[in-house]
């Protein structure tokens, strides 16, 4: 899989972590920023991460920052994009299998790197569900961002 990953300077420590995790199951991952420990505004880099995903570069994102829900609301503000905040195993699957996630975001300042790698493993391996109630749902997610 081919994925983008961002983070502004809160989640620059923990984002070299992911990214190594990632190649070493075996994916291709775009780094788009941030790239050290400066300040940086959260919503540019989740507008390149969007923007990777919803141009087909990248087959989902994952953004780092402090507590993960700026990096979501941000991302969520772009057409096409289903973001979460997932600090926990099972939202990181789930939100893929029944809300067709696309965006993961992680709070740095919230979970640790052993966590990170988790949630990142679950992220990975999850798939969207071919149950009719939650494609249903997430169409009408699809319709929602059409029509703003």
């Amino acid at each position: 899989m081919r994925l983008v990953i961002g983070s502004d300077h809160a989640g620059w420590p923990l984002k070299q972590t992911v990214i190594d995790h990632i190649r070493k199951l075996g994916h291709d991952v775009i780094d788009v920023g941030s790239y050290d420990d400066k300040p940086v505004d959260f919503p540019d880099i989740a507008r390149a991460v969007a923007q990777k995903v919803t141009s087909g570069e990248a087959e989902r994102g994952i953004m780092v920052c402090g507590t993960g829900v700026g990096a979501s609301i941000a991302a969520n503000k772009m057409k096409g994009i289903r973001a979460a905040v997932c600090h926990d195993v099972h939202s990181a699957h789930q939100s893929v299998e029944h809300d067709d996630v696309n965006v993961m975001c992680i709070g740095a300042q919230i979970v640790g790197a052993w966590l990170a790698v988790d949630l990142v493993s679950s992220y990975l391996s999850a798939e969207f569900s071919t149950d009719e109630d939650f494609r249903r749902r997430v169409e009408k997610l699809r319709v929602m961002d059409e029509q703003g």
